[in-house]
């Protein structure tokens, strides 16, 4: 079988996640006290032993859920699995920034320097309160990017953040303008339209502040061609060029996450199965939905780990 590896985004995140990992293997231990070093502060804790809110803030959220796909990833390695036996690594959103950390291209600490300061900057862009992101479920994404330019009036921003799957796609920009568009979707006929507990609008062109920042902090860090060809959230196709990586990092921010037409490419390639790497079955679910002739395996913990040795 021709392999993936795929990490998780943001909303993955629970209290206690990869506690078991580092109980049971001191690789991911190490990770955990790695990112807790280069933070300068005891992150773990905080995923482990901490409340969920401040856990769901952006600026923790983001390294911590790195943390614990690095961490399923060194447990994997204990026991002889591999990067190097996936044909490609690819990430939701700051999942991205796992699978370049994965495949040696971003060291482990700059990896959670990033996220932090990525997630910092993402929240610093919008105030609360004046963004928000809502799923539009059963329309396909040229419908949602039609209801998105139809709601975004007088001036405000709306526009389709994340292509997940065949049937939902996620819409981002000003709370009113984001507020029209699930009317406007559901008498398009979409099943539901749920605005998402999120504390700011990811993936529009509101987030154009924090891609400044983010491509400053990128200046500043060395990023090697990965082990592993990169199925970009921007492209949908596979990068390994390491100034590429750089700009589509950037553009990120701002620019839609095509996770569908990721998967799809994966397929088209010869990928027939996909190991999620991390906290949560999220992506599994949305693979299963794009593509059902690829087969999914969620790993978070050392008992599915355990699974795949049996």
């Amino acid at each position: 079988m021709t392999r993936a590896f795929v990490f998780p985004g943001q909303g993955a995140q629970t209290i206690g996640m990869g506690k078991a990992l580092a109980d049971a293997y001191p690789q991911s231990k190490a990770i955990f006290d790695e990112v807790d070093e280069a933070l300068g502060e005891k992150l773990s804790a905080v995923i482990w032993d901490g409340d969920i809110d401040a856990l769901t803030l952006t600026q923790n959220a983001q390294p911590a859920l790195m943390a614990t796909s690095l961490a399923a990833l060194r447990a994997l390695e204990a026991e002889g699995f591999s990067v190097a036996d996936a044909a490609y690594v690819a990430g939701h959103s700051l999942g991205e920034y796992s699978a370049l950390a994965a495949a040696g291209a971003i060291s482990v600490a700059d990896t959670a320097r990033l996220l932090r300061i990525r997630g910092e900057a993402m929240q610093a862009a919008v105030p609360v309160g004046v963004g928000a992101m809502a799923a539009l479920l059963g329309l396909d994404f040229a419908t949602v990017t039609e209801v998105a330019a139809e709601a975004a009036a007088d001036g405000e921003v709306c526009q389709a953040a994340n292509d997940n799957d065949p049937g939902q796609v996620v819409v981002s920009g000003h709370k009113a303008a984001v507020e029209r568009a699930c009317e406007i979707a559901k008498a398009k006929g979409a099943k539901r339209a749920v605005l998402l507990p999120v504390s700011a609008p990811f993936h529009c062109a509101l987030m154009e502040p924090a891609a400044k920042v983010m491509a400053e902090a990128l200046d500043d860090v060395d990023i090697s061609a990965p082990s592993v060809p990169l199925i970009a959230n921007v492209e949908a196709a596979a990068v390994t060029d390491p100034a590429t990586i750089r700009s589509l990092l950037v553009e990120q921010v701002t620019g839609s996450v095509r996770w569908r037409e990721s998967v799809a490419y994966m397929g088209e390639q010869g990928v027939t199965e996909i190991w999620e790497i991390g906290a949560g079955k999220a992506l599994s679910g949305m693979v299963r939905r794009i593509n059902r002739d690829i087969a999914c395996t969620a790993i978070g913990t050392p008992d599915d780990i355990a699974k795949l040795k049996a």
